[in-house]
């Protein structure tokens, strides 16, 4: 346990130097709701907004819906839809934009734990149609989350997430995008999380949401039905 405190400190310290070597540090504000219909089945719907400064050049927003179902412990699918907006870089949501686009992506998620180290893969194929034409893109997600201190009320209230996500398409460059995120995940109940994170971000010849370093904070809600027994939110990395 004392390794893996030194790991996280170190970790730490280097996003915090990051940081501070950044001339411009995005924003990425983050609404999730999703509604339990029973241990299988999940509806949820959620709304970003991203800057390019700290809270300001805002640039691209998107709102976006789907259903999930969880087939075990280890192995889930989602089915989603949404609409993305690009906008030009220099101010707030500068005209013309960037990219329209609307987006249907089904993936899959596939769990595996490790003492209380959770591992998370995530395979997810993208649908675009913008305003550039029509597109294919394919995402890959390396996801580790942690419960650190005492549980509380059977839930640990808070966590760590480490993620890298590769995104890549079928046609030249072929690479896309790399993402990195850093994320601390605290639960002031057992149906809400509040998360702050990092992310770094390298994009090679694309042309919807752009950046590099973001500030990263989300609210995430889980609503039961009354009759339900399981009323505590997931630990899932939540990053959609």
């Amino acid at each position: 346990m004392k390794k893996l405190y030194f790991v996280l400190l170190i970790h730490c310290l280097i996003i915090n130097n990051s940081i501070a070597q950044t001339p411009d540090l995005g924003t990425w504000s983050i609404l999730n709701v999703k509604y339990n219909l029973n241990e299988k089945w999940s509806v949820w719907g959620e709304g970003q907004i991203r800057s390019l400064k700290f809270f300001t050049n805002f640039h691209y927003y998107e709102y976006k819906g789907g259903v999930n179902y969880k087939f075990s412990k280890n192995l889930a699918l989602t089915f989603g839809t949404g609409s993305y907006q690009t906008y030009k870089e220099g101010g707030d949501f500068i005209l013309p934009k960037n990219n329209d686009e609307l987006r249907i992506w089904p993936q899959v998620i596939l769990y595996q734990s490790i003492n209380k180290l959770k591992i998370e893969q995530r395979y997810r194929t993208e649908l675009r149609f913008t305003s550039n034409g029509y597109r294919n893109r394919f995402r890959y997600r390396l996801g580790l989350s942690y419960p650190l201190g005492k549980q509380r009320d059977e839930y640990s209230p808070l966590q760590i997430n480490l993620s890298n996500e590769i995104f890549f398409t079928d046609h030249e460059p072929y690479f896309e995008r790399n993402r990195m995120l850093f994320s601390i995940n605290y639960k002031p109940t057992k149906a809400s999380i509040i998360q702050i994170g990092y992310l770094h971000q390298f994009d090679y010849k694309i042309d919807d949401e752009t950046g590099r370093d973001f500030l990263q904070i989300g609210y995430f809600i889980d609503i039961f039905p009354v009759k339900s027994s399981h009323k505590t939110s997931s630990n899932d990395i939540n990053d959609n």
